[in-house]
């Protein structure tokens, strides 16, 4: 069986955009490989944070993620497997320092940082984190990353720094992660559709995978469907982002239905958004309700992830094992 290695950061509420497009994926593809799912908080470190929400936020993201389907025995916290950070240092050793600065998400969140106006330091964590998940991919010698073109760039360092290291140490040992590019639904902002749907916008941009139905209600009737200057022929963002938001709840019969009726000139907007909140309630009241079981044994689950990161952790004990050995170090 190939192996899968996939990661998400601990960033509080988790929305319908991150489940469409990354975890649904995780969900099924759990069952076709051998998969490790990591929550990284270390990678959250490496721009400004809460320090107080970042363990909070941690077990929050755990929860989510298990409330819409993915198995405790696939998933561990980043920072319960220490070996991630003693392969980085290694691996550090494997990377040139202009490789890093050429990477695009370190000048775009440079940017922010300087844009954001209190504070311009830049960690070296933030120029370093590609090795970091470079670690996090080869330690488990995963076969597939699930990534988006966003992340391309990131996962063809990999691939160099694990070429230059069997290179150096004269031996094939790391294999070349392959990206697994599979079909996710791109959703937008439903209040601005110009944007993808994010948190980092404001509350009205995003709609939580766990919010209540009066507020999921609220939020698509107010949806933005077009904004006046589309042009003609073409089917304005806010509206083909609702077509997307059904599609991917999986209502392909309504779906198509109201697609036939938006050629024939004659759909309203109304019964779009209509089905459109009909859809994603019934989606998420699954998730909710699993949710609520989650909460009301918070030991159970905390004892679960510590216990699968406790049985993940070997798998990366036994590569850095053999990693310190090819390059000289002393093993314990």
């Amino acid at each position: 069986m190939k192996t899968i290695l996939s990661g998400i950061q601990p960033t509080g509420t988790m929305h319908l955009g991150n489940y469409f497009g990354a975890i649904q994926n995780w969900v099924k593809l759990q069952d076709e490989y051998q998969c490790f799912f990591s929550v990284v908080d270390y990678h959250a470190m490496t721009m400004p944070y809460d320090v107080k929400k970042l363990r909070t936020n941690t077990w929050e993201m755990v929860t989510n993620l298990m409330a819409t389907g993915v198995k405790p025995e696939y998933l561990f916290i980043q920072s319960l497997v220490p070996e991630h950070t003693e392969l980085t240092w290694i691996l550090n050793c494997y990377c040139s320092y202009g490789q890093l600065t050429r990477m695009t998400q370190f000048k775009d969140k440079s940017q922010q940082v300087q844009e954001g106006g209190k504070d311009d330091f830049i960690s070296v964590g933030l120029l370093g984190y590609p090795v970091l998940q470079a670690a996090d991919i080869l330690i488990y010698k995963a076969d597939y990353v699930p990534v988006g073109k966003d992340q391309e760039q990131h996962l063809e360092l990999t691939r160099d720094i694990a070429q230059r290291f069997n290179h150096q140490v004269g031996k094939e040992y790391f294999a070349l992660p392959e990206p697994l590019f599979t079909e996710t639904s791109k959703i937008r902002s439903t209040a601005d559709p110009s944007k993808k749907m994010s948190k980092s916008a404001g509350e009205k941009h995003y709609i939580s995978l766990f919010a209540d139905e009066d507020t999921i209600r609220r939020q698509i009737k107010s949806a933005v469907t077009d904004s006046g200057n589309t042009p003609e022929g073409t089917m304005a963002e806010g509206v083909s982002n609702l077509f997307e938001l059904i599609r991917a709840c999986g209502n392909i019969t309504e779906h198509d239905q109201l697609m036939e009726q938006y050629h024939a000139g004659q759909l309203k907007y109304v019964d779009l958004k209509e089905t459109t909140a009909n859809a994603i309630v019934a989606l998420t009241s699954n998730f909710i309700a699993r949710k609520k079981e989650l909460d009301a044994d918070k030991r159970r689950l905390k004892d679960q992830i510590k216990q699968s990161s406790s049985e993940i952790r070997k798998h990366a004990q036994q590569t850095l094992k053999e990693v310190k050995e090819l390059v000289g170090l002393l093993n314990v």
